[in-house]
C-alpha cells in the first residue's frame, strides 16, 4: 500500500491537478502489478503562517510523505530509482511554482500490521494479488 501524504501551501494544486497527480502516481503502482485501490493520496492544505522550513513560514511550499508497505525495494539501487521515478514524476506539477521549496521522502514499513477491509493482503505477485488487481477489490482467498 503506497501512501503519499502530501502537505502542500494554498495555490500550489488546483483539484483538477490534484486528481492528475493522484491519477499518475496509482498508474504508476498498477503498472507494476499493484491493485489500483492499495493507492491512497492525501491533500492537506496548509497556511503558509503553518509550513515552516528552517524555522521561517514558508509562502510556497511542498513536503511529501510516502509510505511504502506492499513492496520494497531490494536495494540500494532500488531505492535510488524509486527516488529518481518520484523526482521524474513530481516535477511537472511543482516546477512550475517559482520560489517552491519541496522535498519528498519514502518510509519502507513492515507489512506484518497492514489490513485492508479486515484481510491481510496476499502475497505480492500471487495469483490472489493478481485477482485483487483485476477486481480492483479485496477478496477472500
Amino acid at each position: 500500500m503506497p501512501l503519499w501524504t502530501i502537505h502542500h501551501t494554498p495555490g500550489v494544486f488546483s483539484d483538477e491537478e490534484k486528481q492528475r497527480l493522484a491519477s499518475a502516481i496509482t498508474d504508476h503502482y498498477a503498472k507494476v502489478g499493484l491493485p489500483r485501490f492499495y493507492v491512497i493520496t492525501l491533500f492537506h492544505e496548509t497556511r503558509p503562517e503553518d509550513f515552516h522550513v528552517g524555522g521561517l513560514p514558508t509562502p510556497l511550499g511542498v513536503r511529501i510523505s510516502i509510505d511504502h508497505i506492499a513492496r520494497h525495494n531490494p536495494d540500494e539501487e532500488g531505492r535510488r530509482r524509486t527516488a529518481r521515478w518520484i523526482r521524474q514524476m513530481l516535477r511537472p506539477h511543482l516546477e512550475r511554482h517559482t520560489a517552491l521549496h519541496w522535498e519528498f521522502h519514502v518510509d519502507e514499513t513492515s507489512d506484518d500490521l497492514w489490513m485492508i477491509n479486515g484481510l491481510v493482503p496476499p502475497p505480492g505477485g500471487s495469483t490472489a494479488e493478481r485477482h485483487w488487481a483485476e477486481e480492483n477489490r479485496t477478496t477472500p482467498y
